[in-house]
């Protein structure tokens, strides 16, 4: 039996097509984006034509018919180049649009699917409250169902959401605390709100160490009404959709990290090759050599951990586990990788003309965001057996 890593010939069409577009479209702007904060409607747009928001959604409902596998590849590319455009698509994708896929009801398929899938829109994921952070479970936003109208009453706060305030933001899906089992435990479901309903607030975008061309904001819910219809899943189910959401998010990111490792090792080898310093080039001394080959080490390990992931996932097995190590590992070595690559550029690596810059500011947040580190290895070890 062999066994075969490569990419089908359909992935690494694909792999080659975010390629070129990351290194033509998206690397001579996103430099002016970032050092602006400021969201990059154009790109996004044709990220949108390109299909990108619909890659592992069905055809039926406007996606490309593809899997989370042409997910990653396609965040691993962009990442190489770029973060904020990255996680603004696997925000969009994993946690906008996935949510609804994955548990919505025909109607709510049919209303909202077409239009993230093309980029139309974007969909947001309200999880993270201030109070809360990695006991997501703590969700002490609230939704009381008013029967006389039949509509949903919101009130509580989310921070930390991704897409959840730009201009094309249609939707943010919430999580709530919708009442409480016999023994007291808050019953969590989900709610689509759409944006612009009363009582929904929009915060002004955070003032973040990196990814600042990506939109992060907090939010309020202030008696927001909307129909009972809109309940996404099962009552009192939110919280295990969530989960089950955040498993599949994790290959995402780590597939996200990879790319910023290997975009490191990218612009090692270049500013090497061009860097003379004692009349030669720097890449001809052993040290910045050995510097990258463990660099390109690690950007391959943590590749072969994230399709490792996306291939259980694909083909229905259990990924949990391998998911919590691919996230962990390759985000590990993205914040590795990115200090590497900004000391063999010495001084220009501080200066943010310098994609290492970026990278280098980018990296820290894949250590934190869907589920931190140390949640990683409270998975991995629950899934060997070491904890209840």
């Amino acid at each position: 039996m062999t066994i075969d890593h490569r990419l089908s010939p359909e992935h690494e069409e694909l792999r080659r097509t975010v390629e070129e577009f990351a290194h033509d479209v998206v690397a001579p702007k996103i430099g002016d984006f970032y050092e602006r904060h400021e969201f990059p409607y154009e790109i996004v747009r044709e990220m949108g034509r390109m299909g990108l928001f619909g890659l592992p959604f069905p055809e039926e409902y406007g996606g490309m018919g593809g899997d989370y596998l042409a997910l990653g590849i396609t965040l691993e590319e962009l990442a190489r180049v770029d973060s904020s455009i990255a996680i603004t698509l696997e925000a969009g994708v994993s946690l906008g649009a996935m949510p609804i896929h994955r548990y919505g009801t025909e109607a709510q398929k049919q209303e909202w699917l077409p239009r993230l899938c093309s980029g139309e829109i974007l969909g947001a994921f309200g999880l993270t409250e201030p109070d809360g952070g990695s006991d997501a479970g703590a969700t002490r936003t609230t939704a009381r169902l008013d029967k006389a109208t039949d509509e949903w009453v919101i009130n509580g706060t989310k921070c930390f959401i991704t897409n959840s305030g730009t201009d094309i933001t249609g939707l943010v899906t919430v999580t709530a605390v919708t009442g409480h089992s016999d023994d007291g435990k808050p019953r969590i479901s989900s709610i689509i709100v759409p944006s612009g309903t009363p009582g929904f607030t929009v915060a002004p975008p955070y003032s973040k160490v990196g990814w600042n061309a990506s939109d992060t904001r907090e939010l309020a819910f202030d008696d927001v009404r909307v129909p009972a219809a809109n309940l996404l899943g099962e009552l009192g189910r939110g919280y295990a959709q969530f989960l089950q959401i955040l498993d599949e998010g994790r290959i995402a990111i780590s597939a996200l990290a990879t790319g910023l490792a290997q975009g490191c090792v990218d612009e090692s080898i270049k500013y090497a090759k061009e860097r003379h310093a004692f009349g030669r080039p720097i890449g001809s001394n052993q040290a910045i050599q050995f510097k990258i080959a463990d660099m390109e080490m690690k950007a391959h390990t943590a590749r072969l951990a994230w399709r490792d992931a996306a291939s259980r996932l694909i083909s229905g097995e259990p990924f949990k586990k391998e998911a919590a190590l691919a996230k962990l590992y390759s985000s590990t070595i993205a914040v590795d990788n990115a200090r590497e690559a900004t000391q063999i550029h010495g001084g220009y690596g501080f200066m943010n003309e310098y994609p290492v810059a970026r990278m280098w500011r980018d990296s820290k947040i894949l250590e934190i965001g869907e589920g931190t580190s140390e949640v990683q290895r409270m998975l991995i070890a629950r899934e060997l057996g070491l904890t209840s």
